[in-house]
């Protein structure tokens, strides 16, 4: 028998994943069945990413941005052994996963998951392959042509002072809501949680000491140090377990929402001042090994157990009326889930910390689009492990008290007349197999998740420790949340330093130690204002500050490919603009539609306006209960700042766009522009210096 060329073998290879991906992806969209078995979801994920990653992200590498392995990166030009470091490209990639693999793909698709499965997993799939995974990869690369600039400086430099302006403000402005958000999520996990508690605490030394161990005790020896990390790593989730077991060291880690506060933002300033090889690299690379092995887990046990997805394809609540989240499926299934399949979060992470770590301009597609990849994968998981749930338990967790009623009867007999049947000894049996006291109302998706995770994990490694598999995800989501928030203040203290550099220079230099100080002081004061208060808000701060949060997010993706999109033009690569224009016309038109219903639609649970003057009128009337009386002027103010903030990024997005087209107009007909802002090409002088094992 004659032997298979290569490229035939290959086209074949191709071939076959083309046509199983395609298959999987239709039968998802096309079963109208009671169930779908959950292993299509993987074949379709897995099929749709290894092409994106084959086919799409090496098209963009090679023609549109055309990638040099011989030019010395920024981490390489100026190496000051804190900020600027080479780091191999492993700990790279851990660092850039951990840092952008916040809560959005875990909690976004399990919120969405109301709307049914299958928006949801189409959004997931085709957003990340052609959005998310093109912005995070394009914004890396054009930070590495740019000494590592974060993107507001970008977006001066390339657009010139009014769209560098609106994009420096709007940047910083969103990036202390979402760092703020990120922080409530992680400080609500952890309340009252000592297990939690003294898991997330003890990641700290521990990656401090494998900091000091690749850098100073055995130096680059990275599988030693791994190692030891993820056997620390694990030992602390024991260790958690055992302290929440022992009354008299409980104690130590039991602590009220506003205490955990003021610790995560004590955190948040250490993270940001501190040398990045001492903390913040080894924590986010040793937090990976915790997701990336959690979510293989999940994946195996998916494979293995093959559970049928319970919630149907479509369910009623597209028309709006959910109970999770008021709005109809276009736009806000698109803004609910934003990690996992474009997310502006991750353009600060690709302008921020990781080209500052980057060794080779080479491994710029890996990094940026191949970590993303991962991210997807993520939220796919997480989406499944919502959607086996019997839809009735789904709904019974995460919908509010004040949709389905305070009580246990009332909120079965709701759930039930919508069609998904549950009843109050099911949900007591599920929360004393948990080791809670109850489920019902455990609103915002991260104790609904667990639950599906850990039905999952027990099933296939153990059904007798469910409880134990419930508090390490509940510990798991904690941990994904606390990486991304360390490795966002530090990105926006990278960005409040290039803004402030423009007026006093020596504020933007990151080797001048009081100018980091003073600037990871002010961005930590600007998210901890709105952490502290969130905490201490009568309603959790979550419903008032989470709205926010998708929006401000796809906001920030429409920056950053507005950016993209102008140095693409600017470096005669116009015919290529469509890999960036594409995804952000989308984003436009979904982020200025949720914006303006956010602001002005009369359903109470949608606009924040409509909400604000039925309360106050209420209020003035004397109608409200007792109970809400006290809260009242808090909420109303909360929906009034929501409006504003929700205005002005809406404003800033457009005064963005309308400069991107002026700047690219003058481009393509020869006009004066700003020039572009890339650094001029030095030969890398790196050879392969880590050492080997």
């Amino acid at each position: 028998m004659p032997e298979i060329r290569r490229p035939t073998f290959s086209f074949l290879i191709w071939s076959l994943i083309a046509v199983a991906g395609a298959g999987a992806v239709g039968g998802i969209a096309l079963h109208r069945g009671e169930t779908i078995n959950s292993f299509w979801f993987v074949l379709a994920a897995v099929c749709v990413y290894a092409l994106g990653y084959r086919f799409y992200s090496a098209f963009v590498a090679a023609r549109v941005l055309m990638l040099d392995a011989s030019r010395a990166t920024p981490a390489e030009r100026f190496n000051d052994g804190r900020d600027f470091l080479p780091t191999n490209r492993w700990v790279v990639f851990g660092h850039h996963f951990a840092a952008i693999a916040g809560p959005g793909p875990l909690i976004g698709p399990t919120l969405a998951a109301q709307f049914g499965y299958l928006p949801g997993t189409l959004w997931i799939l085709v957003g990340a392959v052609l959005g998310g995974c093109v912005q995070d990869f394009v914004i890396l690369f054009c930070s590495l042509r740019r000494d590592g600039r974060s993107l507001g400086q970008m977006a001066r430099d390339e657009l010139g002072p009014i769209g560098g302006t609106a994009a420096m403000l709007g940047v910083m402005a969103i990036m202390i809501i979402l760092i703020a958000v990120l922080g409530l999520v992680v400080v609500n996990a952890m309340k009252h949680s000592p297990w939690a508690t003294a898991t997330v605490a003890a990641t700290i030394p521990i990656a401090m000491l494998v900091g000091l161990y690749m850098r100073s005790i055995r130096p680059g020896r990275v599988l030693e140090a791994t190692a030891l990390g993820v056997s620390l790593l694990l030992l602390s989730v024991v260790g958690g377990g055992w302290v929440d077991a022992l009354p008299d060291l409980r104690g130590w880690f039991d602590f009220e929402g506003p205490q955990l506060a003021l610790l995560v933002i004590a955190y948040g300033f250490a993270a940001a001042v501190l040398p990045v090889w001492l903390l913040l690299a080894p924590r986010d690379y040793l937090s990976t090994f915790m997701k990336l092995g959690t979510i293989a887990a999940l994946a195996v046990a998916i494979l293995f157990l093959r559970p049928e997805v319970q919630m149907p394809a479509i369910t009623r609540f597209v028309d709006g009326t959910g109970p999770i989240f008021g709005g109809k499926l276009f736009p806000f299934v698109f803004i609910t889930i934003a990690c996992g399949a474009i997310s502006g979060f991750h353009s600060l992470i690709s302008s921020g910390t990781t080209p500052k770590l980057l060794a080779n301009e080479a491994d710029a597609r890996f990094i940026g689009y191949g970590a993303m990849m991962m991210e997807s994968f993520v939220a796919i998981m997480a989406l499944i492990a919502a959607t086996v749930l019997e839809p009735g338990v789904y709904f019974a967790i995460n919908s509010p008290a004040g949709v389905v009623g305070a009580s246990a009867a009332d909120a079965v007999a709701k759930i039930s007349a919508w069609g998904f049947p549950v009843t109050v000894e099911r949900m007591q049996d599920l929360a004393s197999a948990m080791g809670e006291a109850t489920l019902f109302a455990r609103t915002g998706g991260a104790p609904s998740l667990a639950v599906g995770m850990a039905s999952l994990f027990a099933s296939a490694f153990g059904q007798g420790l469910l409880a134990l598999w419930y508090h390490f995800a509940i510990m798991f989501e904690a941990l994904f949340i606390l990486t991304t928030l360390d490795a966002g203040t530090r990105v926006a203290r990278f960005m409040l330093q290039d803004m402030l550099g423009n007026w006093f220079p020596a504020l933007g230099r990151t080797s001048w130690y009081p100018g980091v100080l003073l600037s990871s002081a002010l961005v930590v004061t600007g998210w901890g204002y709105f952490l502290y208060t969130g905490t201490i808000d009568p309603l959790g701060g979550i419903n008032s500050l989470w709205p926010l949060f998708g929006i401000a997010n796809q906001m920030l993706a429409t920056i950053a490919l507005c950016v993209a999109t102008t140095i693409l033009v600017k470096s005669d690569r116009a015919r290529f603009a469509w890999v960036t224009g594409a995804p952000l016309a989308w984003l436009i038109i979904i982020t200025s539609t949720a914006a303006w219903e956010k602001l002005f639609s009369p359903e109470l649970r949608v606009g924040f306006l409509a909400h604000a003057s039925d309360l106050a009128a209420k209020l003035a009337a004397g109608s409200l209960p007792a109970g809400q009386l006290a809260s009242a002027p808090q909420l109303i103010f909360n929906d009034y700042l929501n409006a504003a903030l929700t205005a002005a990024f809406l404003g800033i997005t457009w005064i963005l766009l309308l400069d991107t087209l002026r700047v690219c107009a003058c481009v393509m007909t020869g006009r004066p522009h700003p020039p572009s802002s890339e650094s001029a090409h030095i030969p890398s002088r790196l050879t392969e210096v880590w050492v080997r094992d």
